[in-house]
């Protein structure tokens, strides 16, 4: 069973999870041990040992307080001292001996079983010294009451009883020792383990943590090995998207991606056969509309020769008339009026024969500057003579992947609908400049302007707003734009000018 990328993926950052979780407990899990042998020692052992060091004082006190009893010789003052001595001594003993039996009730509910046996030895070590005192005080009772009764007098039995009473003190003294000694080894030895334990859970978590961090590197690398034929897959995408049918992507992944590559490669190798349907049927609907363009550039020529083919025969008519009355200047009249309704007829058949075979441009890199200063050269006594003047603000950098015989063309159709735009005169300014990779030229005049009807049709075939216009010379512009590759668009408005701007590629294009 193969398992899916999102599995695959979910179960590499599941498995760093679950690493991650088990380096977490652990720590937790070591420092709650950690936890547990601080708080041994500083709520069970530190306090019996400082019960055992006050015991220790208190006792130290009291051999003191016994050796000066013993030397005093005043009976007055043995008095005294005795009463002290059996007033806090015993009492004082009892509560801290008493405070250490609850103290080792407690540290045997915070102690493991390995303490237990520990605990067991001070608590038999505690009850031992209150044997012994129970001995001292007994003693130490029939000593003061022999001195009371004695008064001053020498008694060789009180200096016995004396001196068992030393050697009692000794003992519980060195049973004190002993419990302090313990337990403070006790306390260094818990210390120790603590700091061990600490030293291993470190290392421990390290060496847990680096297994999860490379863990999580190697799901990283997984996922990325996993996601990554996804990118020339979406590269193709975009590449379709921008009209490229010719992407492919790589088929060899065993996973979803490769499923999804295979079906992309089909949906693109449909999507060229589509392409070049379309465009055989784009094709023959071209040809088609050339054909009816044909059509009615023939009704169109018909049109527009019979009304010249009417004057000439009128004319010649006229001039036979005219030649029979050895009229001259009359005829010579009549002469230049049938030449120019020739040439006029010239003119119609041959802008309408470069309008239905307009040739394939021979593109190469034109600076869109100096063509212009060119053109503008070229017509520039024409335009003087209409009162039209000129400005230019043409960078000299600017190129262009263009024809230069096309280009000149279709300005000067431009420049001179301008100038029939302009017939009292006006302002034509040429402005270029870098715009979409290419270059962008915007011919504007001051001239009358058209309406918003007009501008949406004045691209069309045949279309013209002016009396004795074919409709052709703004069509055969945009065709000539079109085939570089490039946009023609047109704003106008009545009495506020027109402008049209030209789109062309660069000359890397």
């Amino acid at each position: 069973m193969r398992l899916s990328i999102a599995t695959r993926i979910f179960l590499g950052f599941a498995a760093v999870l679950c690493v991650f979780g088990a380096v977490s407990s652990f720590a937790v899990w070591r420092m709650h041990a950690i936890g547990e042998e601080i708080r041994l020692v500083s709520e069970g052992y530190l306090p019996l040992t400082k019960v055992a060091a006050q015991l220790e004082t208190f006792h130290k006190n009291k051999q003191r307080d016994t050796d000066r009893l013993l030397e005093e010789k005043d009976p007055r003052t043995q008095r005294i001292l005795i009463k002290l001595a059996r007033l806090y001594f015993p009492r004082i003993v009892r509560e801290k001996l008493g405070q250490g039996q609850l103290l080792v009730t407690e540290t045997r509910r915070l102690a493991g079983d390995g303490e237990q046996l520990f605990l067991d030895q001070i608590e038999k070590q505690l009850t031992e010294l209150g044997a012994e005192y129970d001995r001292y005080d007994a003693n130490a009772d029939a000593l003061f009451a022999g001195l009371e009764q004695a008064d001053g007098a020498a008694d060789p039995a009180l200096e016995e009883r004396g001196r068992e009473l030393k050697r009692i003190e000794r003992r519980i003294d060195r049973s004190l020792k002993l419990l302090s000694h313990a337990l403070e080894g006790r306390i260094q030895e818990r210390v120790r383990e603590a700091q061990a334990q600490e030293r291993s859970s470190s290392w421990a978590i390290v060496g847990f943590s680096i297994g999860a961090i490379v863990l999580g590197i190697a799901a990283t690398i997984l996922s990325q090995r996993l996601l990554a034929p996804i990118r020339p897959l979406t590269e193709a995408a975009v590449r379709i998207g921008r009209g490229d049918y010719s992407a492919e992507v790589p088929t060899s992944v065993a996973n979803e991606v490769g499923v999804l590559a295979r079906e992309f490669n089909q949906m693109a190798a449909s999507l060229r056969a589509r392409e070049r349907e379309l465009q055989e049927k784009q094709e023959a609907l071209v040809r088609a509309e050339k054909l009816a363009t044909v059509g009615r550039m023939a009704a169109q020529i018909t049109h527009e020769i019979r009304n010249p083919l009417s004057s000439i025969g009128l004319n010649t008519e006229l001039l036979a008339e005219e030649i029979g009355s050895q009229d001259e200047a009359e005829a010579r009249r009549l002469c230049s009026a049938i030449a120019r309704e020739v040439d006029r007829l010239t003119e119609i058949t041959e802008e309408y024969l470069h309008f239905a075979r307009l040739p394939k441009p021979q593109r190469a890199a034109e600076n869109v500057g100096e063509l212009v200063r060119d053109l503008v050269a070229f017509v520039k006594p024409e335009l003087e003579a209409a009162g039209i003047g000129v400005e230019l603000d043409l960078p000299g950098d600017l190129e262009a992947s263009l024809d230069e015989n096309q280009i000149r063309q279709a300005l000067l159709n431009l420049v001179r609908n301008a100038r029939e735009a302009m017939p009292g005169g006006g302002t034509l300014r040429f402005a270029a400049q870098p715009a979409g990779g290419g270059v962008e030229l915007r011919v504007s005049d001051t001239g009358m302007g058209m309406r918003a009807e007009d501008v949406a049709r004045i691209f069309d075939p045949f279309y013209t707003t002016k009396e004795r216009g074919t409709g052709l010379g703004l069509s055969l512009t945009q065709q000539i734009v079109a085939q570089h590759g490039g946009t023609l668009r047109c704003e106008s408005a009545l009495q506020q000018g027109t402008t049209f701007t030209l789109h062309f590629p660069g000359a890397s294009v």
